[in-house]
């Protein structure tokens, strides 16, 4: 995808239950379709796909550059998005450029200071979330990569900020909880706007292309950004009752003190080191 000169620019949004197609040449949107496609990406994406292309009298082989987010978020969901940019890819050689999906909510708010603390739902009571911010540039900047966790996890993104901007259907469905946590910290928060609440595909056409002029090209092999843990790991920490974040602490702080006493025994025991 070759940033400088004009091109159009095909972006799909299928992290979540709110699917989003948008056509953009430039910056400039020329046609958008969006919808609730919830557990429906695989029937209706394809459909949206065709809307925008006959609203804007353009055909795919018209499409310089596509974009996708590719997560964190549904599985389903992803899967279906990706697998349709990679097949136009296949057929006809238009370049991709996969964009984190939480960074592509960032940009939804480009006009907004102080943090940006884009929130999903995961699976089991727990959020993907993420801190950003804008620098004079404008540049996007992030202040703690994607994350997953109990929704409680989140007011580690806002420490040392002095207002943050909580979003996405994460926070929705577990402000309570998240404004608690932060609140106990002194934190302070300032919700976006309704319609800025969901993933937007055009979100994702504007960061594709900022990632595309900085030189952060695709790779050829292009994967879903799930960051999950394990079911495994899930089922444990829900018998034991104890958060992620902390079982995680545990175990490191375990292999710390192990290392110290080995360190003890060998130096009190010179026989220990044999």
């Amino acid at each position: 995808m070759k940033a400088p000169s004009a091109q159009h620019v095909l972006a799909v949004e299928t992290a979540t239950a709110w699917q989003s197609v948008a056509l953009l040449q430039d910056e400039r949107v020329l046609a958008l379709a969006e919808q609730d496609a919830e557990g429906s990406h695989a029937r209706s994406l394809m459909g949206a796909i065709d809307r925008v292309l006959r609203e804007t009298g353009l055909g795919l082989r018209d499409v310089q550059g596509l974009a996708v987010s590719i997560g964190p978020g549904s599985f389903t969901g992803l899967r279906v998005g990706l697998a349709t940019m990679l097949g136009f890819r296949a057929v006809l050689g238009t370049p991709i450029a996969p964009v984190p999906t939480l960074e592509a909510m960032a940009w939804s708010l480009r006009e907004v200071n102080g943090l940006l603390v884009p929130v999903l739902k995961s699976r089991h009571n727990e959020v993907y979330w993420a801190a950003y911010e804008w620098l004079p540039g404008p540049v996007l900047h992030t202040r703690m990569a994607e994350q997953v966790g109990p929704p409680s996890s989140v007011a580690r993104a806002v420490q040392g900020a002095e207002t943050s901007t909580l979003f996405g259907d994460g926070w929705q469905a577990y402000g309570q909880e998240i404004r608690q946590a932060i609140e106990s910290i002194g934190g302070k928060i300032q919700e976006a706007t309704p319609e800025q609440q969901r993933p937007s595909a055009v979100s994702v056409a504007l960061a594709a292309r900022r990632r595309v002029e900085s030189g952060q090209l695709p790779e050829v092999n292009i994967v879903p950004l799930y960051v999950q843990r394990t079911e495994a790991e899930v089922k444990f920490d829900e018998q034991q009752g104890v958060s992620a974040l902390e079982r995680r602490r545990e175990r490191v702080a375990k292999k710390l003190a192990q290392g110290r006493r080995r360190v003890s025994r060998e130096g009190a025991d010179p026989r220990a080191r044999k």
